[in-house]
């Protein structure tokens, strides 16, 4: 014989828009996440904890039943938005990088818990290209190399891509890159 129990059934659902998000330095960033059960509920628990690499979660902060209660440390830069489980972060900081942990406890008839990890990465916004000539003059003819420099201040996952009148330049006799 096989019996079920309502009770075991009541799942509980927590969504998140991606288990990755890039947030910019300098901004807010908002981790939205919904939850939904078919159950009861008491009391519901929301918490939110932060880990980097090599070491143990943190706690930010958490609510129960919409009344939040912040870590102490963190209350200005982290916001918790009832009555869904969103966090939002401002402003977002290099350090802010690494998983942000959400789990939510339903309390009725028993418990029933989720949860999710989203890592967050954070972009330095790139500053605008210098380019230096070698030689400075930059007037070459027939003969010899100029060497074009181009660098950036600040910026996180920095490409360059070098054009000639709107089209790519590849390698080639012409062209070396370094």
């Amino acid at each position: 014989f096989l019996h079920f129990y309502a009770g075991i059934c009541s799942a509980l659902k927590l969504t998140v828009p991606s288990h990755t998000i890039h947030g910019i330095e300098g901004q807010p960033l908002h981790l939205s996440v919904d939850y939904n059960f078919n159950a009861t509920a008491s009391e519901i628990q929301i918490i939110w904890l932060f880990e980097r690499s090599q070491s143990n979660p943190k706690y930010l902060l958490g609510s129960v039943n919409q009344r939040v209660v912040p870590d102490l440390e963190y209350q200005h830069k982290f916001t918790l938005l009832p009555p869904n489980a969103s966090l939002r972060i401002n402003p977002l900081h290099l350090s802010d990088e690494g998983n942000y942990i959400v789990k939510v406890n339903v309390r009725g008839n028993g418990t029933i818990a989720a949860s999710q990890k989203i890592q967050v990465t954070v972009d330095v916004p790139v500053t605008k290209p210098t380019v230096h000539t070698e030689p400075s003059s930059g007037v070459v003819e027939y003969v010899g190399n100029i060497t074009l420099k181009c660098t950036v201040d600040r910026g996180t996952r920095v490409t360059y891509q070098w054009m000639k009148n709107g089209k790519c330049l590849h390698a080639g006799p012409n062209y070396t890159f370094s």
